[in-house]
């Protein structure tokens, strides 16, 4: 039984003419005719009643049309929704990133958002550990890295720059500086995720080699926590400086520089060398790869280098 026999069926049926189904189908007379013969031939009973002037329908064709409606709405429901992930009209795009890497993602979720609203952006909370893993076995479509992996078949694009900064209360003593040791802040309460990440794992190296303690006295679970805990003058925190801009411009954390924590950090844009993606991840990578936001993205980067 086929789709455009059922088709011919039920629009003969709702015309009740084989001659307006014709016109309306855009095919010859004889071609729908043929397509009811092979549908009775097929259930092996008459569908119309010849007998009748108005192409009535036997008690076969009028369970066969109420059968056939529903195959042709699903069919054209399904047909809709493939045509609608094809032109990036909905789907979703799975993104893994840690706290500190959402603040880079976020200008560019808005930005797809505006072209693609009805596409939903899942962005999943991924310790850096997993995120090569879940790339590879395609529960990701990206990831958002300080660091490149080491797993075969990733390339990585350049997001944005960042540095690790020391945050302080506008009152701390140390917040009237303009740059400060390691062993400066190690002397501080330091208030650290309990989350192991790179940055972390990066500032406590940096501490190893040179021999250094640092004060890791508290530890919370979240970056606004963090950021909470210092502005109350709880103690200070090593952070990207992107997760605290806002916080910087009104007033409430201060940015101190920490020349030993190595500068300059870059945040990659990590995916498969390999394999399709889906029709709305391969538009979120078009987008971060189209030259204007390549453009504003170097732009941002030379700013903030």
């Amino acid at each position: 039984m086929q789709l455009h026999d059922l088709q011919a069926f039920a629009t003969v049926a709702e015309e009740r003419s084989f001659s307006v189904a014709a016109r309306k189908l855009h095919r010859t007379q004889p071609a729908i005719s043929q397509a009811v013969r092979r549908l009775e031939d097929e259930l092996g009973d008459r569908l119309f009643d010849r007998s009748s002037r108005n192409g009535a329908l036997t008690a076969a064709g009028v369970l066969l049309l109420e059968h056939a409606t529903r195959l042709l709405k699903m069919a054209s429901t399904a047909s809709e929704a493939v045509r609608a992930l094809h032109e990036v009209r909905r789907g979703r795009v799975a993104i893994g990133a840690n706290e500190a890497a959402v603040h880079s993602l976020l200008p560019y979720v808005r930005a797809f958002a505006a072209q693609h609203p009805e596409v939903a952006v899942d962005v999943r909370r991924v310790p850096s550990r997993r995120m090569a893993g879940e790339l590879l076995d395609r529960s990701l479509d990206f990831a958002v890295m300080t660091f490149l992996p080491r797993e075969a078949g990733l390339q990585a694009i350049t997001l944005a720059r960042d540095e690790l900064v020391l945050l302080t209360h506008p009152a701390h003593p140390l917040a009237s500086r303009k740059r400060v040791s390691l062993e400066e802040v190690g002397r501080q309460v330091v208030i650290a995720h309990n989350d192991p990440s790179p940055a972390r794992e990066r500032v406590l190296r940096l501490y190893q080699r040179k021999h250094a303690a640092i004060n890791i006295q508290i530890s919370l679970p979240s970056l606004d926590g963090i950021k909470r805990a210092v502005e109350l003058g709880v103690g200070v925190a090593v952070l990207p400086r992107r997760c605290a801009l806002t916080e910087i411009e009104r007033g409430d954390l201060v940015a101190v520089k920490v020349p030993g924590l190595g500068g300059v950090q870059v945040v990659r844009f990590v995916f498969r060398k390999a394999g399709d993606l889906s029709h709305a991840a391969a538009a979120f990578l078009q987008l971060l790869k189209s030259p204007v936001t390549y453009g504003k993205r170097a732009a941002t980067a030379r700013t903030s280098s």
